[in-house]
């Protein structure tokens, strides 16, 4: 572990450029909010659209960009224009699982606003019910690529019900230990996920915010598809839809999560706005974990202290790589080196640890 640790080797990301979306506003390749991997397939999204974005191997790394815009194979409460804020994506089997920040917003001032109409401004709390999104869709294979679809035979899009407010909320409400944050912003210690992990139908979901007493805060669910062919976690034996799994992070939130093996690894980062250092954890054998609690931190490695460049370069996604040892991890805010524009590509990092 090294704070001069130097990733191996870097990848270069190709997409097209935002012209070439109708709903796409800021540019993909500098605003990734998360990273997957199918086979030789990445599978990335960007905080400010409501889609996903897959890129394939190509002569300089990895481009033949497809934009599905997930407005298209599912009905959204906020239109399929409305930001969904994708924190989360995972790939298991032949599913994509989706998930949003579920997070309230507080409106942004302008550097040049008059003061008081900033004042104003930041008294302005939004809630976009597309980012209460949580489901999976099925992985088709077309023309050598996997893409998202609403329905393959039996298989079809799942995901929790949506309406004008948070399934997820509603099942938190009253929480002794998460209640209280529920009706803060995102940034502000609020309510905040910001990585998804999966087997099968059980479901991990990490949160940036609320860290509690220097603790991060995982959800832990086990889903069942109704009747009605939604997601719906079920009651487990005290009760509760979900378990808590609290996981000493010296005061940093989840940026991210990924499975190796039976291990969840951890991205970390600042729970508020602005910027801070970030680790990746290795939670040994998480899948056994099966209440919730304060998770042993004999079972909790650091695998590295990654670099801290200030405003730039901060990392927001991280999967397993092509071989044991080496993970992929891909930034928001990057630095202007990593940029390039026209075709808009930017560098992810290959690590080694």
């Amino acid at each position: 572990m090294s704070h001069d640790l130097q990733p191996a080797e870097t990848l270069l990301l190709t997409f097209k450029d935002k012209e070439a979306f109708v709903s796409v506003d800021d540019p993909i390749h500098k605003d990734l909010s998360t990273i997957t991997v199918h086979g030789e397939t990445l599978f990335l999204s960007c905080d400010e659209t409501a889609g996903i974005d897959r890129l394939t191997p190509d002569k300089s790394g990895y481009g033949n960009h497809v934009h599905f815009n997930l407005g298209e194979l599912v009905e959204l409460p906020d239109g399929p224009d409305g930001e969904m804020d994708i924190e989360g994506l995972a790939v298991d089997g032949d599913w994509i699982w989706v998930c949003g920040s579920h997070s309230l917003k507080r409106e942004k001032p302008d550097d040049d606003d008059d003061p008081k109409a900033a004042l104003d401004r930041m008294a302005d709390i939004d809630w976009d019910e597309n980012r209460a999104f949580l489901g999976r869709l099925p992985l088709v294979m077309e023309d050598g690529a996997p893409r998202p679809v609403a329905r393959d035979g039996a298989r079809r899009m799942a995901h929790v019900k949506q309406g004008k407010k948070s399934a997820l909320k509603k099942w938190l409400k009253g929480d002794p230990h998460l209640d209280r944050f529920l009706s803060i912003p995102s940034k502000e210690n609020g309510l905040d996920i910001e990585g998804i992990a999966v087997k099968g139908l059980r479901v991990w979901l990490g949160l940036r915010g609320p860290v509690l007493r220097g603790r991060a805060v995982i959800l832990d669910m086990e889903m069942k598809v109704t009747k009605n062919g939604h997601l719906k976690p079920r009651r487990l034996a005290d009760g509760m839809r979900y378990r808590k799994h609290l996981i000493n992070t010296t005061g940093q939130g989840v940026r991210d999560l990924s499975f190796d093996g039976d291990d969840l690894i951890v991205l970390t980062g600042t729970a508020l706005a602005g910027d801070g250092p970030s680790e990746v954890l290795r939670w040994r054998d998480a899948v056994a974990d099966v209440t919730s609690g304060l998770v042993e931190p004999a079972k909790v490695e650091t695998l590295a202290e990654l670099p801290y460049r200030g405003a730039v370069d901060h990392p927001e996604g991280i999967v397993p790589w092509l071989k044991p040892g080496e993970w992929l991890a891909v930034y928001d805010s990057p630095a202007p080196e990593r940029v390039k524009e026209k075709p808009a590509r930017v560098l992810a990092d290959i690590w080694t640890f």
